[in-house]
């Protein structure tokens, strides 16, 4: 028996070293997650892989406690991806990396870089988003081609190290109000992301379905790394999501250039008069899933005919935590998501 148990704390003494580098290497792996496309499919260190994930869009202003909750608590929910603004400041709460001519404010920046590095080591893919502003996250900015130039110098130089993000250089970059960014300004801004950091993957939000021109200017003039369409906000919706992807897929194919689908703003709660149900979420990732796209995002945002907007989830973080501010409803589409 003696004999056994010096045999047994030798072969621990012998595996320790192999355990703790197979720990490290493990370790490693998560710290340097790198996003990547394969086709019409993205992949997480080489691997294709499905990006789901929820709208983070205040993050930056929530506190490191709140932070590592929420983070922790959509690795549990089986997500893999967050998307947070460079630009926010809604809530009188100006979070935004940079100010309205695109300069770096090194406070936030800092804030920025360090939500990336965390979301590296948990193994999160992060989407940075810039916007030109239309007042409801904050005051208009980079409201010309030199200010919207400095934005994302000062966001691709800090980050530049991280493999585990992408930037949108627009939310809703075609509607005709100060978020306005022309495929002309994109086309260059796109090339200045791409001289700044070659391997960094790069989009820009389109609101509302996309026409086959759309898509020819987006991946034949601009050449976006991939799309991301917002999809109308209607009770209709879910249902159409898989036959509009499966459109996409043959416009590209016909265009001659498949890229992923990334559904990173869909309906949510609490935006107008339909309000989706736990249904309708999984609906609309279904066919998401089965039309082909690569991505798809549990948008949620705050109640907008409430006079203080609350809750309002991911859009001001400060006090609460972005999954005790969910509703019922979005609780039960996390729950069906879980199983």
């Amino acid at each position: 028996m003696f004999g056994m148990c010096i045999r047994l704390v030798a072969l621990v003494c012998c595996l320790l070293p192999w355990m703790h580098a197979v720990s490290e290497t493990a370790s490693q792996e998560t710290a340097a997650l790198a996003l990547g496309i394969d086709g019409a499919a993205f992949t997480l260190n080489g691997k294709r892989a499905f990006l789901l994930g929820l709208s983070y869009y205040g993050g930056l202003g929530a506190t490191d406690e709140i932070q590592q909750h929420d983070l922790l608590e959509a690795k549990r929910q089986g997500m893999n991806w967050i998307r947070v603004w460079a630009t926010w400041a809604a809530f009188d709460n100006d979070v935004s990396v940079v100010d309205r001519d695109g300069k770096p404010r090194a406070e936030n920046l800092k804030k920025l870089q360090s939500l990336v590095a965390r979301c590296q080591q948990l193994g999160l893919v992060v989407d940075v988003s810039l916007s030109r502003g239309n007042g409801v996250s904050g005051p208009p900015r980079l409201q010309n081609l030199e200010a919207h130039r400095q934005a994302v110098k000062a966001v691709v130089t800090v980050l530049k190290e991280y493999r585990n993000w992408y930037l949108d250089l627009g939310n809703e970059r075609n509607i005709k109000d100060q978020r306005f960014v022309s495929h002309d300004e994109l086309k260059e801004l796109r090339a200045l992301a791409r001289q700044l950091d070659p391997k960094l993957l790069v989009t820009a939000s389109h609101a509302g379905d996309l026409t086959k021109d759309d898509l020819r200017e987006y991946l034949l003039k601009v050449k976006l790394d991939f799309l991301s369409p917002h999809r109308p906000r209607n009770a209709q919706s879910p249902a159409q999501t898989e036959a509009k992807s499966r459109e996409y897929s043959n416009w590209m194919k016909e265009l001659g250039r498949v890229v992923p689908l990334h559904y990173q703003e869909p309906f949510r709660r609490g935006f107008g008069k339909w309000e989706p149900q736990a249904a309708d979420f999984v609906a609309d990732l279904r066919g998401a899933r089965a039309g082909g796209a690569a991505g798809w995002c549990f948008h949620n945002g705050d109640e907008r005919h409430e006079k203080d907007g609350r809750p309002r989830r991911s859009f001001d973080m400060r006090a609460l935590n972005l999954f005790e501010q969910l509703d019922e409803v979005e609780r039960a589409f996390l729950k069906q998501l879980r199983k």
